[in-house]
């Protein structure tokens, strides 16, 4: 399977006050919005925050849980499944596993971003949002060294800045913006691919 477009898919990890700052970032995002986008939110396995009906309310693309085997379509927000590790196959579609965690997580942004970064190489954009430990600093060294793109929170306006910073402090970010200029970075890299 193969896409026409610059950009063919955008992974996103947050961690704490990562529930607000991904509905902002969704909610800038306009319908016809066609890179496909999946997210690592940190979340127990017994987390029944439903997080893909908080995101819908805000969002005006189509918001689901990745399930083994889907393939990545156009126009989607994907979500990790809390308790399970969210990985991206050669052929653009999801694998799920129960792996321990990977930096006290999983879902590990890590594990997400390092096998997109394998799948999609200069295709991809990853963005890296609040949160309070460090996982997502090595999958975005991993997106860099494939030739993707990389986008931080400042951590200035993030909530809990250690997240974006650590990843940051690999040297592999190339933009390092403000939640909205993040929206509208991601806006105007979809009109290129149209």
């Amino acid at each position: 399977m193969s896409y026409d477009t610059l950009y063919e898919a955008v992974v996103i990890g947050a961690s704490a006050g990562g529930l607000h700052a991904v509905s902002s970032l969704l909610d800038a995002l306009p319908r016809g919005f066609d890179i496909p986008v999946i997210l690592v939110q940190h979340r127990m396995k017994e987390d029944n925050s439903l997080l893909e009906e908080v995101l819908q309310k805000r969002c005006m693309l189509t918001v689901r849980q990745a399930e083994e085997k889907e393939p990545i379509a156009k126009g989607m927000i994907y979500t990790a499944p809390p308790g399970y590790h969210l990985l991206i196959e050669q052929d653009r579609s999801f694998a799920l596993n129960c792996d321990p965690p990977v930096g006290y997580s999983r879902p590990s942004i890590d594990v997400l971003f390092e096998s997109a970064a394998a799948a999609y190489g200069k295709s991809l954009m990853a963005v890296i949002l609040t949160g309070a430990n460090a996982d997502g600093a090595e999958g975005t060294r991993q997106v860099r060294r494939k030739g993707g793109t990389t986008i931080a929170q400042d951590p200035g306006t993030a909530e809990h800045p250690f997240m974006p910073q650590a990843a940051i402090n690999t040297g592999a970010v190339q933009h390092i913006l403000r939640l909205e200029a993040i929206g509208v970075f991601l806006k105007n890299m979809n009109k290129l691919n149209q």
